[in-house]
């Protein structure tokens, strides 16, 4: 696609979204590219909500959590859930630009279209150009107990908890045939030469599948190049081990996505001062209202993620952040109003609070 092209499409895309979008006039940290329309993507950095709803179970309103930050024309993935292959398309963004991937954990819902990327795009018309690079957790090593307390059975016993690259090498095995046809028949390359994981090394601090799971620490270096330095820290999701929320320092300001997890004191320590913070969201409210839900699924909701009503005051006002960006969005349909989900957030909070939708484009502005 050329870059002409690609301009057209993101900014009609932009267009057509302009309305879901919550203006941000007046923000210290950052700028609504629909609304300033000033921002180019081959300049600047910019976050880029591809897909905001929570769950492993599609809903009407929103596409599965995906989030990049194009930095300079270069893009970095953070998570993949189900729906965000085609949302990096009607983003605008190119697949030539794709620089790194990092996944915050290993629940379905942000990994359903990883492998999807990979395997559509190792060939072909705009295939993928050169080795991509994804960063995320090794094997849990242990799971957890039942929580329902009653025995339930366990799928490959033998390697029940595999990590980012069990994964990734597992869906090559599997789509061996498909992969090797296309090598074959159309000349496409070696998969296998298109892709490098990296399982992050968890810094001795404690932590483990079945104990404290983000014990107290400080964020540790993952990667760094020309545009970006990245850091993580360990995040509490239970029972998922290990959760990470990562850090992303550019010369244009500082970008925090918290992944999955409930209030905890890392996510201050990873995001002091940062100048956006992407953070998950939930309605409990809403979420103890449904009739569909049962009181253990209820109550890993209390237990695993971050009540609405507490991110202002208990991590982005002491981490002293400019502006929270509210994602991965539970309940993950549109039913719940984006001024509601902002009043929530902004008690206790001085800052910006944006309620994030799918394919909206965020310019950053260091404060």
């Amino acid at each position: 696609m050329s870059r002409n092209r690609r301009q057209i499409l993101r900014s009609a895309v932009l267009a057509s979204s302009a309305a879901a979008v919550t203006p941000l006039f007046g923000s210290p940290a950052v700028a609504d590219v629909a609304s300033s329309g000033s921002a180019e993507p081959g300049e600047g950095a910019h976050v880029v909500l591809l897909g905001t709803a929570a769950g492993p179970v599609p809903q009407r309103g929103r596409r599965g959590i995906a989030s990049a930050l194009v930095v300079d024309g270069r893009i970095y993935l953070v998570d993949l859930g189900h729906g965000s292959f085609d949302q990096f398309e009607a983003a605008g963004l190119n697949i030539a630009n794709l620089d790194r991937a990092f996944v915050t954990h290993l629940h379905s819902d942000h990994l359903a279209d990883l492998y999807t990327l990979l395997w559509l795009r190792f060939g072909g018309i705009n295939p993928l150009t050169h080795k991509l690079e994804i960063y995320g957790p090794g094997p849990a090593g242990a799971l957890p107990a039942p929580s329902s307390g009653k025995p339930v059975t366990t799928v490959e016993p033998e390697r029940p908890t595999p990590g980012l690259s069990d994964f990734i090498s597992a869906s090559m095995a599997a789509t061996a045939y498909d992969i090797n046809l296309r090598m074959r028949d159309g000349g496409w390359p070696d998969i296998r030469t298109l892709v490098r994981t990296h399982e992050l090394v968890i810094p001795d601090v404690g932590a483990s599948p079945t104990g404290a799971m983000a014990p107290a620490m400080d964020p540790f270096p993952v990667m760094s190049d020309d545009h970006v330095r990245v850091s993580a820290i360990l995040v509490e999701h239970p029972p998922v081990f290990p959760s990470f929320a990562y850090r992303f320092d550019t010369r244009y300001g500082s970008v925090v996505f918290s992944g999955d997890t409930t209030i905890t004191s890392n996510m201050v320590t990873l995001a002091q001062n940062a100048d956006v913070l992407v953070h998950e969201a939930i309605d409990m409210q809403a979420v103890e209202r449904a009739d569909d839900l049962t009181p253990e699924q209820i109550q890993h909701h209390k237990n695993s993620h971050s009540d609405v009503t507490r991110i202002g005051a208990e991590v982005a006002q002491p981490a002293n952040v400019g502006t929270l960006v509210l994602s991965h969005l539970a309940p993950g349909t549109k039913a719940i109003p984006d001024a509601s989900w902002k009043a929530k957030a902004s008690k206790g909070f001085d800052g910006t609070v944006v309620v994030g939708n799918d394919l909206q484009w965020l310019q950053l502005k260091r404060r």
